[in-house]
């Protein structure tokens, strides 16, 4: 079955417009999911709203939202009433400007959604605005209202379809600078890097997120299939700590050998030199294994 729309409203640049629907790129159909029981019963248990004055449940048809205005006085607001509050990017998204995908900052970047045309008819406006992109090779910046919120997306194509971005307003994302500020400015060793380049090489592989897989997910499984067959619960597999680095070059070289498969230990970088010409002969002999 097809999945469900998130959303159904309209693609527009300039005049042209088409019918589109985003659909959920993530899907969480596969994950451990727990309910609530009652200890002594067994029974599920739900949740009521209660009156924080009086202490009683509050029937559906006498919860309304309400916005604080002041001190314990609030605005009441109906649901009917939010419902109507429309504005353009309610169900028009109009493709405003064109901007290589990549000069946005990943900090800005939140939910991916699939972007598709909504019916025959708009298939070929919605394949002229997708190519075009594709020939420019730039990505489309809009406003959509989603779960009743203005967020402003980028769209960009993707094979037959489009991806949606959502993005977070600038006023809501903690610059790098106040976290990374107190990070003091270190003057590293160029023979210290020359080794880790060389532990990336060796270690460069391809995207590939098949191969992902969730371990916390497989243990909370063991986990639930050792109750059902009433063993114990496994017992928690203690974390290693691993043990600070004395010497950092030593380390790198260490670690270049372990990826290399050499199981003699490297020779102990001189101290008057800080290991410098080891460094070049560790590289070398990267190097011409790897040939």
């Amino acid at each position: 079955m097809a999945p469900r729309p998130a959303w159904k409203g309209y693609l527009k640049l300039s005049l042209v417009t088409c019918a589109v629907e985003l659909t959920n790129v993530v899907t969480h159909s596969e994950r451990v999911s727990f309910r609530v029981l009652n200890r002594k019963t067994g029974n599920t248990v739900r949740r009521v709203y209660v009156d924080a004055g009086t202490g009683k449940p509050v029937p559906d048809e006498d919860e309304i939202k309400g916005y604080e205005v002041d001190d314990g006085a609030f605005v009441h607001i109906e649901e009917a009433e939010i419902d109507a509050v429309r504005v353009e990017s309610s169900n028009m998204m109009s493709l405003d400007g064109f901007i290589d995908k990549s000069s946005i900052q990943q900090i800005y970047l939140d939910t991916p959604y699939y972007l598709s045309p909504a019916d025959k008819v708009s298939q070929d406006a919605f394949a002229v605005i997708r190519d075009a992109m594709t020939a420019r090779k730039k990505a489309g910046l809009a406003r959509i209202v989603l779960y009743r919120r203005e967020r402003p997306v980028v769209i960009e194509p993707l094979g037959e379809g489009m991806v949606l971005t959502t993005l977070r307003y600038d006023s809501t994302v903690r610059q790098p600078d106040s976290v990374f500020n107190e990070i003091k400015p270190v003057k590293t060793d160029k023979e210290m890097i020359e080794l880790a380049e060389h532990i990336i090489d060796k270690k460069a592989t391809r995207f590939d997120p098949s191969t992902f897989d969730d371990k916390y997910e497989e243990a909370l499984l063991e986990l639930i299939r050792a109750k059902k067959a009433g063993r114990k619960a496994p017992k928690a597999r203690a974390a290693s700590k691993p043990s600070n680095v004395v010497n950092l070059f030593e380390a790198l070289k260490e670690s270049l050998a372990a990826d290399n498969g050499d199981d003699a230990k490297p020779a102990k970088s001189p101290k008057s030199s800080r290991g410098k010409p080891a460094a070049k002969k560790a590289a070398a002999s990267s190097r011409r294994k790897s040939a």
